[in-house]
């Protein structure tokens, strides 16, 4: 059985926001394995199926950007700088209230039996929607681009020496490229297009995680930079294409 591949916590929400008004359901997906996730709403401290109720999920519209240092942040500015540490944040809609929410998580235990705890920071921010689809765009958009990303990373990445990365990561690689979404953590409905545009991106994101643990064979500075530089945009690519696959945004 291929194993599963991860998806961010933004995303997961992000999702099932937009289909299941079932706070328990909800809940169910996006804390997986994590301890209970709490949810600091205005300095107050609820549960994350609280909040989803109080929400009044189903959500109308809901947007994720996953940013990194040094990029433009779609982010409002009240959580542009939580969201860059945490490398995610899902923006919402409910009815007159929009909502930006960053998840904080503290890791505890061993790379053995790891745990998590985590804790959502959910602020009011000005309505979001224009900037983040000057950012995210079209979903259409950002599969073709993910398509070309794929096929400039293998070219890239075979010409730096990829093929001589050490056995076991060519085997960690071989898992993800093989990888599949976990369907219990997924609503039903979710377009085709959707699933197959955040399972590409999750894979080619694994795949970036994996290469960065390596030198990838290079035997000089110059091919080492020309490596990370390939390995950054592929990352950005997927980044684009999975927050547009999670983004519901009503015409």
């Amino acid at each position: 059985m291929a194993p599963a591949l991860d998806l961010p916590r933004s995303v997961l929400l992000a999702l099932w926001l937009t289909a299941s008004g079932e706070p328990d359901r909800v809940v169910a997906a996006v804390q997986a394995d994590d301890e209970p996730h709490t949810v600091d709403a205005d300095g107050e401290a609820l549960p994350l199926a609280a909040w989803v109720a109080w929400l009044g999920a189903p959500v109308d519209e809901v947007a994720v950007v996953l940013p990194v240092p040094g990029e433009p942040v779609a982010a409002p500015p009240a959580v542009s700088r939580d969201a860059v540490d945490a490398g995610e944040c899902v923006l919402l809609r409910a009815g007159t209230r929009t909502i930006a929410a960053v998840p904080h998580v503290e890791r505890f235990g061993s790379a053995y039996e790891p745990g998590h705890l985590v804790t959502w920071r959910a602020v009011p921010v000005p309505d979001w929607r224009t900037v983040v689809w000057a950012q995210v765009g079209a979903l259409e958009d950002a599969e073709r681009d993910l398509r070309r990303g794929l096929l400039t990373a293998t070219e890239a990445l075979v010409s730096l020496g990829v093929e001589r990365w050490r056995p076991d990561a060519a085997d960690a690689i071989a898992d993800v490229r093989d990888g599949a979404l976990p369907d219990r953590r997924l609503p039903r409905g979710v377009a085709g297009q959707r699933v197959r545009v955040l399972s590409s991106a999750a894979r080619l994101r694994g795949i970036v995680a994996l290469a960065t643990q390596d030198d990838g064979g290079a035997v000089n500075t110059w091919q080492a930079d020309q490596r990370s530089t390939a390995l950054r945009e592929v990352d950005r690519v997927a980044r684009r294409a999975m927050a547009a696959a999670a983004t519901y945004l009503t015409p």
